[in-house]
């Protein structure tokens, strides 16, 4: 995108607050054999006793953001191969990657897996089986490599969902239902938005069980700091049922927040779908711009400024609605084909979210236009904070009205003065 308009100056004389650098403090203890902890928990899924020799396994890959992704697939891989299976990658991500079986191959390739990374072949193609349907005629569609596979191992993180809330989220039934859905499994499931996600993903998900391809399923529960907190085998009985909903719970005890109620400003450094499937995490911003639908409680920010889209995104924009103030910079890496097919293939769930924010020419501009803009009177009265994104929330930078808060809270540490590098 070619940005030729003159912009205006209405930002020079908006001084910058200092900023300080503070340290949340959270405990930790990530697991320190993730691939031991993927072969116990694969032998504690009963798999050995259904695998029999040269039986063609397909295995899941295809969401962002997991930290070890690529070592719990690339033991999973192995632990089949030695249980006499012939296992092999399918991408279940819906529509994502252009929706197309390039696309999403290369997707993959971002992520780490590749057939030389993961030690198998990857099939990737987006026909799909219909292989059932709910009591209204809704169809339930598979991927067609892993429907005329002999059963499919499906991977994938259990956390809190970007757009709604409910007893069964993102995780192992969103992955069956959306990731091995494809294209059109994705449509179905947001075609009514939020009231589809939060009532159609377990029927959806069971109708795909009950056709006896799912063997099971392997959750992947991350910390505050996005490490490997525990990996759960779940048989294909609890994929969107009561064992998955327990996970949910714990993962949402365990995810990263913003330590303060009420910002005037959030400067994030970068969006992408690498840090979230809506570029930045709904939970931690508080913003849920769907029709109907509260939004989180917690935080209250008056204006989010976005400076730059993440390399790892390959354009995809998704989620840039939920920003107030953008950069020139940010503007020019979108892909709008990649960015529409994705909000629109989501309905209004992404509709909402897909918007092009106000673009100013540097990022000085922008955070300097967000600060005279967010309801203060005095510049300097601001609640200013930066992160690097809603995935690394431990450093955060803010200015001199939040230090009381600081300084009263025993779960931050105060490390020192900071500035506002990088923004161009």
């Amino acid at each position: 995108m070619e940005l030729t308009c003159s912009f205006p100056d209405i930002t020079a004389d908006v001084p910058l607050p200092p900023l300080v650098r503070v340290r949340q403090r959270w405990e930790s203890r990530p697991l320190t054999d993730v691939p031991g902890a993927t072969r116990a928990q694969l032998e504690a899924l009963g798999l050995r006793a259904r695998i029999t020799p040269g039986m063609r396994v397909a295995v899941t890959a295809g969401s962002r953001g997991i930290r070890d992704i690529v070592p719990i697939t690339r033991a999973a891989v192995a632990w089949l191969r030695q249980a006499g299976a012939a296992p092999f990658i399918v991408p279940a991500m819906g529509s994502h990657g252009g929706a197309t079986a390039d696309g999403q191959r290369q997707l993959l390739a971002s992520l780490g897996i590749s057939e030389e990374s993961i030690g198998c072949p990857i099939h990737s193609s987006m026909e799909v089986v219909q292989v059932g349907s709910l009591d209204d005629g809704t169809p339930v569609f598979m991927d067609r490599l892993a429907h005329e596979a002999d059963g499919v191992l499906v991977i994938n993180r259990v956390k809190a969902h970007t757009s709604f809330h409910g007893t069964i989220e993102s995780g192992l039934a969103k992955m069956c239902v959306v990731g091995l859905g494809k294209r059109h499994g994705a449509e179905i499931i947001h075609r009514t938005a939020v009231e589809g996600l939060r009532h159609l993903l377990a029927p959806m998900a069971r109708v795909m069980i009950a056709s006896g391809k799912i063997l099971g399923g392997l959750a992947i529960l991350e910390d505050a700091r996005e490490q490997t907190a525990d990996l759960v085998g779940l048989p294909p009985e609890e994929i969107g049922a009561a064992g998955e909903a327990r996970l949910l719970e714990r993962s949402k005890g365990l995810m990263a927040r913003l330590p303060f109620h009420q910002i005037d400003v959030l400067v994030v450094d970068e969006l992408g779908k690498n840090i979230s499937g809506t570029g930045m995490d709904t939970n931690v911003i508080g913003r849920l711009p769907i029709p109907g639908q509260p939004p989180p409680a917690s935080p209250v920010i008056n204006v989010i400024v976005v400076l730059d889209l993440t390399p790892e995104t390959h354009g995809n924009a998704n989620g840039m609605g939920l920003a107030d103030i953008t950069t020139a910079r940010f503007a020019s890496k979108v892909d709008f084909r990649a960015t529409y097919l994705n909000a629109l293939t989501a309905g209004l769930v992404g509709l909402c979210k897909g918007a092009l924010p106000i673009v100013l020419p540097t990022g000085r501009a922008a955070v300097a236009a967000a600060i005279r803009a967010c309801g203060r009177a005095d510049p300097a009265g601001a609640r200013v904070v930066r992160i690097k994104n809603t995935l690394h929330l431990e450093h955060l930078l803010v200015s001199p009205p939040l230090l009381p808060e600081v300084a009263a809270n025993p779960d931050l540490e105060l490390l020192g003065p900071a500035d506002w590098e990088g923004l161009t």
